[in-house]
């Protein structure tokens, strides 16, 4: 979508009055509150949950935003959906409806988790923040949830809502050094990654996490209809220019989420099931009942996706992976990493048997078949010690891979 179908008038200046808005914006094409910023950049949006997020920038390509996380600060407008649950009965109701026990998750702290069909498929999955004992937010990847969660939850006394509330992302090693600056008053203490904190930006209380969606060090804050979005918005921008922020679409993530393993809508649907999708660490099958426990029971335990190398080209994402000619699963995201100088993938096998080291031939995007290898995930800091602030060190360029 190309910005020119939008009226700024209306993104700069009438956004926060409801009925001033245009109709055809109302419900399937909402844009973030900081929209404006991407505006001067020639921007082309997708659509994620329904709002606009950025797929294209003018002034910055791929490999550029894919060092600035590495090496310095992202700013990224994202299309994530939080959904309030809350009410006297809102842990309950929520782990009936997601596989991770909610209950293990303290008021002040975050978890990934998702949400399950009855016959064990993903539906879609996000970060659960729990504000206080009786109020969740899970801000969701893109997907319908919140009818998913009215449908069941009439025998909870709970309450599902919309508390329209956007997401952006500052993302990188100066992530910190960025909060720092911006924040009125004391920093965050404690401060660990899943944290979640409420702090004074520009006057304005704002709640922050210590969340985000490469595997660098970084945060996300959370503006609320009684934000002056465009003050924060401006005041973190204007902060972070000394650290050499820059504004960012998707391609930020793409190289560094798939070297981190980091699962998103192309690595599963409704037929996948957590274990396929290498997730079945996060599934507690000794608690409670859930939606999808019955059918997990019963299912492969070994997961079925990897990440992949590939010498000197780009994976045609689709079922492109063959070996001695036989077809032995699909490309579910692919990119080129300007850090490990060969293409990366995450792929789905048609059988757990294959697995890491496995030599493979991939069809890549021009073409033509490449070699590449199978290996596990993350692809390097297994330890996760860069996005915990235990490591860092920014690369000063690429490592290439070798194999």
């Amino acid at each position: 979508m190309h910005k020119s179908i939008l009226d700024k008038r209306f993104l700069i200046k009438a956004f926060p009055v409801e009925d001033r808005r245009p109709i055809e914006l109302n419900s399937i094409m909402k844009p973030h509150p900081l929209s404006y910023m991407e505006l001067p950049f020639d921007p082309e949006y997708s659509l994620y949950n329904n709002r606009m997020t950025p797929e294209r920038l003018n002034n910055v390509t791929d490999d550029e935003q894919y060092w600035a996380i590495r090496q310095k600060v992202i700013f990224r407008n994202t299309g994530e959906f939080p959904v309030e649950i809350s009410g006297q009965e809102a842990e309950k109701f929520a782990n009936w409806v997601f596989a991770r026990d909610v209950s293990r998750i303290k008021v002040g702290r975050c978890s990934y988790n998702f949400v399950l069909y009855h016959h064990g498929g993903i539906i879609t999955d996000g970060v659960m923040l729990r504000l206080a004992e009786d109020r969740f937010w899970m801000a969701q990847a893109d997907g319908e949830l919140i009818k998913w969660y009215m449908a069941h939850a009439q025998e909870f006394d709970v309450k599902i809502s919309d508390p329209n509330v956007w997401v952006t992302q500052i993302q990188g090693p100066r992530s910190m050094d960025v909060l720092r600056d911006v924040i009125d008053g004391e920093f965050p203490d404690p401060w660990r990654y899943f944290d979640i904190a409420t702090v004074s930006i520009a006057g304005e209380e704002v709640i922050i996490s210590r969340t985000g969606f490469s595997n660098e060090l970084g945060w996300e804050f959370y503006l609320r209809p009684k934000n002056d979005a465009e003050k924060i918005g401006n005041h973190i921008w204007n902060m972070g220019q000394k650290y050499g922020m820059i504004l960012t679409g998707s391609p930020v993530f793409r190289a560094r989420r798939i070297e981190a393993g980091l699962m998103g809508q192309t690595e599963f649907d409704s037929t996948t099931t957590p274990f396929d999708a290498g997730l079945g660490h996060f599934v507690q099958m000794d608690k409670s009942d859930f939606i999808g426990k019955a059918a997990l029971e019963k299912a492969d335990k070994r997961s079925r996706t990897f990440g992949m190398r590939v010498r000197g080209g780009i994976a045609e994402r689709g079922r492109t992976i063959s070996v001695g000619g036989k077809i032995i699963g699909q490309v579910c995201s692919s990119t080129w990493s300007p850090y490990q100088e060969c293409g990366v993938a995450l792929v789905r096998l048609d059988s757990p048997e294959e697995g890491p080291g496995t030599e493979v031939e991939v069809t890549c995007i021009d073409g033509k078949n490449y070699s590449a290898q199978l290996c596990s995930l993350p692809m390097y800091d297994k330890e996760g010690s860069i996005v915990r602030g235990k490591n860092t060190t920014s690369p000063d360029g690429p490592q290439p891979w070798n194999g």
